[in-house]
């Protein structure tokens, strides 16, 4: 199998953010036009066929990918905050880390009842973030199918726990044995 091109914009930081973690690093891709640009486009490909309304992107990293893929399919964005930086009433869930615990928010009234929303972010580790984002949508009635992401780390399990809760889950790069 071919390497991705992709794989060459990703830099590996060991013991980030504490000792034994291997933190992915996607600055370099967001400072490269063309891959930033290719990454989102791929991302976005599966589905342009049938596009949400709306593209929910998890704080931070998940923000500049989900924006971007947002604008490729024509859809509004829902930013998923961490906690204190929503200014209207808000929703909230928490979750566990790969190496801690940490708590989203979104705005009451960011999605109506029956709206389809697709989840993206850049990693999938333990899949806690993308879970508490996915419940946190579901619970103001959004329908939240599929999320969009740059790199999958599966042997932290983390696909497959977004799958169990009906998530469809599409992924760019992996990176086995982290």
């Amino acid at each position: 199998m071919k390497p991705d091109p992709l794989a060459d914009h990703i830099r590996t930081v060991p013991d980030y953010p504490k000792k034994g973690i291997l933190f992915r690093d996607i600055t370099p891709l967001l400072g490269n036009a063309q891959a930033l640009t290719e990454a989102c486009r791929r991302m976005a490909e599966p589905f342009q066929t049938s596009p949400p309304l709306f593209v929910a992107g998890i704080e931070a990293r998940g923000f500049i990918l989900g924006g971007i893929v947002a604008q490729i399919l024509g859809a509004g964005f829902i930013p998923v905050r961490k906690p204190g930086k929503l200014p209207a009433k808000s929703v909230s869930r928490e979750y566990a880390l790969e190496y801690g615990s940490g708590t989203l928010e979104l705005h009451q009234d960011c999605v109506k009842k029956g709206q389809r929303v697709l989840l993206v972010d850049d990693l999938i580790a333990t899949g806690g973030s993308a879970e508490a984002a996915v419940l946190l949508l579901r619970s103001l009635g959004a329908v939240v199918e599929s999320g969009s992401f740059l790199v999958d780390l599966p042997d932290l399990g983390g696909r497959q726990r977004l799958e169990k809760i009906g998530l469809k889950v599409h992924c760019l790069l992996e990176y086995p044995g982290e």
